[in-house]
């Protein structure tokens, strides 16, 4: 009879926690994943990265039908009204449909799914309800919740204060939102229901919208939103919100000092962050502690200093992203079952999902220079790359950060349509080391929006064709 029930319990299964079971179970370990949901996925496929695209989607289309861009391509339709219930039921589609995917991934490989909220007895046992499990080695995989902002209070339901969660969930498009927070989950959001018909205003405590990307990045973002109709309050404070029936009052004022004003909605949007989902586990009870940013702080392997539990994505200190848990789910099983599983943390992309998307990987301009880097830059304009500028899509550019000496691409940075999906092109000629030269003497397909990539990189060297 085996010493342990399980030869690895994940805790949470969430884009890590899933991943690393299922990865865990084909390397032939008897695997057990503990979820307190009636659906697999965590957050993400719940109520966060899978559901939102969904809106994004669906509300790019509904605009691209309201605002004359299909007009232009010849498309003719009548009066164009909005289904925001058909629009909420093709979402909840699309997770029945992933989330199910996940639960069968589970019968495959022989999975067993502990269903409840889990707690530390001691390294090896976990009490999950009225039950004790007891593993070999467990993963904390439990993800991030929202960020609360002190004297705020988020009541999903009522829908006049909401979080990313009641974000999604908006039973009507409210006709004045405020959005507290310039990253990504605000203005992702914040961009579905400006385009479905809200007047949307952004309160950003930073001068800048989305703190970590490029400053060229962040400076585009904010003219591209700007001409799209949000309202920007930038270096500016919440300090108070009040509710009266179905209007939100929120007290602004200025970072740096300065009178305080005072603007309405019927829908404040709170989206100033995530913060680790490591209470409630009874860390102490295994001999664990997190330090100050309630984060579980592991080795390069993702071991914890107490060797029989590991600890994997936004527990953990690093990007609060879905493909970062991933790629440390893989890695956690495969050192669990005595493999070389390893993340490049340096290269790990980071995506907007707005209209265009905004991405980027590696390090930025700033950070190369902090950083000792003598660099070159090449830059190309997305209105002058032939597709892009024929769908009538030209906001934007690509930018490519190198090493002055070693040609090495540093990093990369792209505004367009397909911004996530040409990242990827850029992260893998990253973990290649490609040069910049590398990428430009690479044939590109045309007319396609990833020929501006292979221009920004001739651009390093001063030589692009099409500027």
């Amino acid at each position: 009879m085996s010493e342990f029930d399980f030869d690895v319990i994940v805790i949470g299964a969430g884009p890590g926690g899933y991943v690393a079971a299922i990865r865990a179970a084909q390397l032939g370990l008897k695997t057990a994943c503990v979820e307190s949901r009636e659906t697999l996925g965590g957050t993400c496929l719940n109520v966060g990265c899978i559901p939102s695209k969904a809106l994004l989607h669906g509300s790019e289309l509904f605009a691209e039908a309201q605002e004359g861009t299909l007009a232009k391509f010849g498309v003719k339709t009548e009066k164009v009204t909005l289904d925001l219930e058909a629009m909420q039921g093709e979402k909840a589609t699309a997770v029945k449909e992933l989330t199910g995917g996940i639960a069968f991934l589970f019968k495959k490989n022989k999975i067993t799914w502990l269903k409840g909220h889990a707690g530390f007895v001691d390294k090896h046992t976990l009490q999950i309800g009225d039950q004790r499990h007891t593993g070999r080695n467990i993963v904390i995989a439990t993800g991030s919740s929202v960020t609360p902002l002190p004297g705020v209070d988020v009541d999903n339901e009522r829908g006049v204060i909401v979080d990313s969660t009641g974000g999604l969930a908006l039973k009507h498009v409210p006709d004045r939102m405020i959005v507290i927070g310039g990253g990504v989950i605000g203005l992702e959001l914040g961009s579905v229901w400006r385009r479905l018909g809200a007047k949307v205003t952004v309160v950003e405590f930073l001068d800048r919208l989305l703190p970590g990307l490029d400053e060229d990045v962040r400076k585009e973002a904010g003219k591209i939103f700007k001409k799209q109709g949000m309202e920007l309050k930038l270096g500016n404070k919440v300090t108070a919100v009040a509710v009266e029936g179905d209007t939100a009052k929120v007290t602004i004022e200025p970072a740096s000092g300065g009178p305080a004003e005072t603007i309405e909605a019927d829908c404040v949007l709170v989206a100033i962050g995530r913060r680790p989902n490591t209470d409630g586990l009874d860390l102490e009870s295994a001999g664990l502690e997190t330090n100050e940013r309630g984060q579980i702080v592991p080795d390069q392997q993702f071991r914890t200093r107490v060797d029989s539990v590991w600890a994997i994505g936004d527990v953990i200190p690093g990007p609060m992203l879905a493909h970062k848990a991933e790629d440390e789910g893989i890695a956690v099983a495969e050192n669990i079952a005595g493999e070389h599983g390893i993340v490049n943390h340096a290269i790990i992309p980071n995506v907007v999902y707005t209209m265009p998307e905004m991405a980027g990987v590696g390090l930025t301009e700033a950070q190369a220079r902090d950083a000792g880097h003598e660099i070159k830059i090449g830059m190309f304009p997305m209105m002058a790359n032939s597709r892009a500028k024929t769908n009538r899509e030209p906001d934007g550019f690509v930018k490519i950060i190198a090493d002055a000496k070693t040609d090495r691409v540093l990093g990369g940075w792209c505004i367009a349509t397909l911004a996530g999906t040409m990242i990827a092109q850029i992260a893998q000629a990253m973990e290649f080391g490609a040069t910049s030269e590398d990428i430009a003497y690479t044939c590109h397909a045309h007319p396609t929006h990833s020929e501006a990539i292979k221009e920004a990189a001739m651009a390093v060297r001063g030589k692009p064709i099409h500027v």
